[in-house]
C-alpha cells in the first residue's frame, strides 16, 4: 500500500515522533511504501473557505505547502494522523491539513475507500482527553468515506522520552499491520 503519514508535533523528539517513527519502520517493513509531512515544519494555513479548490490546478488556490501534500493523498491508499493532544484538542500544526482536506470534497474528487489510522498521546491519564483529536478525525473519515483501520491512543506522556514507559511504540508497530 502507499501510505501517507501527516504528523502535527512541533517535538522531533518528543513522543508522538517516536510512535510515528515506530509506525514508518514497521510498515516499511511489512512493504508498504510510506511518504511523511512533518506539518509543523511546512507553511501550511487554515481554509480560507473561498470554495476555489482544484481551479488553479492546485488543490488550493492560496498556494502553500498543502500542495505538496494533496497529490500524495489523491494517490495514496491509506493516511495515517500523528500528533499529540494540544488544550484539548487537534494541534494547530496539523489542523490546517485534515481542514484543507475539504477541498477534495468541494472540488468532487472521489478520495473514499481509503484506510485511515491515528496516533495521538496525551499528557493527562485519562484516556477521555483524546476525544478532541479522535472524535474529529472518526467523523472526518466517515463522511470521506475512510476505514479506520486503527487507533493508537496513548495517555499520561509529556516530556521527551515518556512513551519508552508505556507500549505505545509497540501499539504504533502494531498498527502498521493492519493497513
Amino acid at each position: 500500500m502507499k501510505i501517507v503519514v501527516v504528523t502535527g508535533s512541533p517535538r522531533k523528539h518528543g513522543n508522538s515522533f517516536a510512535m510515528t517513527d515506530a509506525f514508518i519502520r514497521e510498515a516499511e517493513r511489512c512493504g508498504h511504501t510510506v511518504k511523511r509531512f512533518d506539518a509543523a515544519f511546512m507553511k501550511i494555513g487554515g481554509c480560507h473557505a473561498c470554495q476555489t479548490c482544484f481551479k488553479t490546478g492546485k488543490a488550493c488556490s492560496f498556494d502553500d505547502d498543502f500542495n505538496l501534500i494533496a497529490p500524495v493523498i489523491l494517490e495514496a491508499d491509506a493516511v495515517v494522523f500523528t500528533m499529540p493532544v494540544y488544550w484539548y484538542s487537534i494541534p494547530a500544526q496539523i489542523k490546517g491539513v485534515i481542514d484543507r482536506i475539504y477541498s477534495f470534497c468541494v472540488a468532487g474528487k472521489d478520495i473514499s475507500g481509503k484506510k485511515c489510522g491515528l496516533i495521538t498521546c496525551c499528557e493527562e491519564q485519562d484516556p477521555t482527553v483524546m476525544d478532541g483529536v479522535r472524535i474529529p478525525v472518526e467523523r472526518s473519515a466517515a463522511l470521506l468515506k475512510w476505514d479506520i483501520v486503527g487507533e493508537v491512543l496513548v495517555p499520561g506522556v509529556l516530556e521527551t522520552g515518556d512513551i519508552d514507559k508505556t507500549n505505545g511504540c509497540r501499539q504504533a508497530a502494531e498498527l502498521a499491520h493492519k493497513f
